[in-house]
């Protein structure tokens, strides 16, 4: 008996379907490459962002060093001066009742020497990164002992051996407040306030 097989498909592809897989590889890619730019797009705004951010910190490290210096140039003027020039003391703190806060820049009516006031010792002329003068107020804090000439107690070979209090000179001091500048015209710059305690030699 004669069987008769029947012939096998065509496996072949037809142009069109060719086309259509060509189309969506082509669209997979396009998906690929669109989540690729956007991932980039936001490592370089983070990029962006960290870096504006480390010059916004530089910029005001840089500030504050400026003033800084002129606080501390302030400082050294206000001490050389007030040896030649008792009248730049703003405030007598010496008599009872009289209450010298600790930041005579607070007080109204105190006398605020500005570092460019005046001639002679202690004047300079600030630089052009500073934006306002810097000023200092003196305050006469009154004599004290002087521990640099102290006689007393155990200060001494016969007070140690004898239990003699000697004696004790005392010394003239200051107190001196200094800043970079007026916080009311420095607008968003840094201002700076030292203070020190001068003897008068």
């Amino acid at each position: 008996m004669i069987q008769v097989r029947p012939m096998p498909r065509s496996t072949t592809v037809s142009a069109g379907q060719r086309r259509s897989r060509h189309g969506e590889q082509r669209g997979v890619a396009l998906v690929v490459a669109l989540l690729l730019l956007v991932v980039i797009a936001l490592v370089g705004l983070a990029a962006m962002r960290g870096t504006i951010m480390q010059q916004k910190m530089a910029a005001n490290q840089y500030d504050r060093q400026v003033a800084f210096q002129s606080a501390e140039a302030a400082l050294r003027a206000a001490e050389q001066r007030i040896l030649s020039n008792p009248g730049d003391v703003a405030r007598d703190c010496r008599p009872g009742g009289v209450a010298c806060t600790a930041n005579p820049f607070d007080d109204t009516g105190v006398k605020i020497m500005n570092v460019a006031s005046g001639t002679g010792t202690g004047q300079f002329t600030i630089g052009a990164q500073s934006l306002t003068q810097p000023q200092y107020v003196i305050e006469d804090m009154g004599s004290w002992y002087d521990p640099s000439s102290d006689t007393g107690f155990n200060q001494t070979a016969n007070s140690a051996q004898f239990g003699v209090q000697g004696l004790s000179s005392t010394a003239e001091y200051y107190r001196i407040t200094a800043r970079s500048g007026d916080p009311s015209q420095a607008g968003s710059r840094a201002v700076v306030t030292l203070q020190a305690i001068i003897k008068q030699d």
